[in-house]
C-alpha cells in the first residue's frame, strides 16, 4: 500500500532544489533538473517523495553518470520501462526519485506535461487530488493499485493537454 497523501509541504521546493544540486555535483553540472510530480503542484495533497527530471543527452550521458549516482547513494530501481529511474532513501523510506530522459523528448515528456496543466488549471488539479484520494483508498482495500487507480485521470489530462498543444495522444502507462 502505498504512504498516506500529506499536505502541501512549503518545504517541498527547497527538497528538490537541494536534491538537484545533488544530481548535478554527482552527476553533470550540466543537467537540466526540473520538479515533477504532486509535489511540484502548489497546494496538492501527495506522497512526501520528491519526484525530479533530468534531460540527459542520451542514455549513453546516464552510463557515464550512474557511478557516480550511486556513490552518492542513488540507486536503480522502478517498475518504469521507459527510461532509467533512480532511487534515494532516508533511513530506509523512499525520499526522491529521478527520472532520466533523453533532450530528444524532453519537451513532450508527459510528467512535466501534467505538472505544467496542473498548475496551469486548478479545476483539473483539484479532480486530480480527488482520483488520487480514491486511488490511496482502493489500494488500502486490496482492490486496485495507486498507480493503476489514477492512471485514467492522469491519461485524461495529458490527452487534453497535448491536444490543446496540437499533439497526438500517447499512452503515458509507462510500467
Amino acid at each position: 500500500m502505498p504512504r498516506m497523501l500529506v499536505a502541501y509541504d512549503p518545504s517541498w521546493p527547497e527538497q528538490f532544489r537541494v536534491a538537484a544540486e545533488r544530481l548535478r555535483r554527482s552527476g553533470n553540472q550540466g543537467w537540466v533538473i526540473e520538479h515533477i510530480g504532486s509535489t511540484a503542484v502548489p497546494g496538492m495533497r501527495a506522497k512526501p517523495v520528491i519526484d525530479i527530471a533530468v534531460r540527459v543527452d542520451d542514455g549513453e550521458d546516464f552510463e557515464r553518470h550512474r557511478a557516480g549516482l550511486e556513490r552518492d547513494g542513488w540507486r536503480l530501481g522502478s517498475a518504469v520501462r521507459t527510461h532509467p529511474v533512480m532511487i534515494l532513501e532516508s533511513d530506509g523510506i523512499r525520499s526522491h526519485i529521478a527520472h532520466f530522459f533523453p533532450a530528444d523528448g524532453w519537451d513532450a515528456v508527459h510528467q512535466r506535461v501534467l505538472r505544467d496543466w496542473l498548475i496551469e488549471h486548478p479545476d483539473d488539479a483539484e479532480r486530480y487530488r480527488r482520483a488520487k484520494c480514491a486511488a490511496v483508498a482502493a489500494a488500502a482495500r486490496g482492490t486496485e493499485s495507486y498507480n493503476r487507480a489514477k492512471a485514467p485521470i492522469i491519461q485524461e489530462i495529458v490527452d487534453r493537454a497535448r491536444s490543446a498543444r496540437g499533439w497526438v495522444r500517447v499512452d503515458v502507462s509507462d510500467k
